[in-house]
């Protein structure tokens, strides 16, 4: 597993060589306790929803589907939410969306991974938050990118994957952006192709 710097690249491979079939994005986090007396009695403030997208570019950079809450499979059925978590709450992935590399369309050099808080919670009250990339076949995490930094944001571009020859490349992005939803992102997106 490769622990990620905004900004690194990794080629992402299966642990014995060989190239890749079905790869996982995990999202996890959990909402930051109130310092304090209200702190001491369980007062967290609530909980946050934040959402997982992922975006699919052609190699003009233009958007030819997207995986979110509102659509939980690409039009192909390469790539697959979990459904919305509104909570955070436990342990592990919070939302994940799977992808079957060999069902994407020739077509598809690059998905944008996102997450954006629906309800306008900023990072300020998120901590642990990470995102990772699992070979599915065998559950091995591939690369693991922390989403550090309190804010005033409400989203961050994660990472993206770029089909690379025959493989794909990893890249950690963790550009932050404020907007509810992916399409309140786009600006941020565009420029992280």
């Amino acid at each position: 597993m490769v622990s990620l710097q905004k900004g690194q690249t990794v080629r992402l491979e299966k642990s014995g060589g060989g190239t890749l079939t079905r790869v996982a994005m995990g999202l996890g986090w959990d909402v930051r306790k109130a310092k304090g007396l209200l702190g001491m009695f369980g007062s967290g403030g609530g909980d946050i929803d934040l959402d997982a997208s992922c975006l699919l570019f052609d190699a003009d950079r233009r958007l030819l589907d997207q995986v979110w809450f509102r659509q939980l499979a690409s039009s192909d059925g390469s790539i697959v939410h979990s459904g919305d978590n509104r909570t955070g709450d436990g342990d592990g992935d919070d939302e994940t969306i799977s992808v079957d590399l060999t069902r994407l369309p020739g077509n598809v050099r690059t998905l944008v991974f996102t997450v954006n808080s629906f309800t306008g919670d900023t990072f300020d009250r998120i901590e642990n938050a990470y995102c990772r990339v699992v070979d599915s076949t065998n559950r091995q995490e591939l690369a693991r990118y922390d989403l550090t930094g309190a804010g005033s944001h409400t989203g961050q571009v994660m990472a993206k994957l770029v089909r690379s020859g025959d493989g794909w490349e990893m890249k950690a992005l963790g550009e932050r952006t404020t907007g509810r939803t992916f399409q309140q992102m786009m600006g941020a997106i565009t420029a992280a192709l």
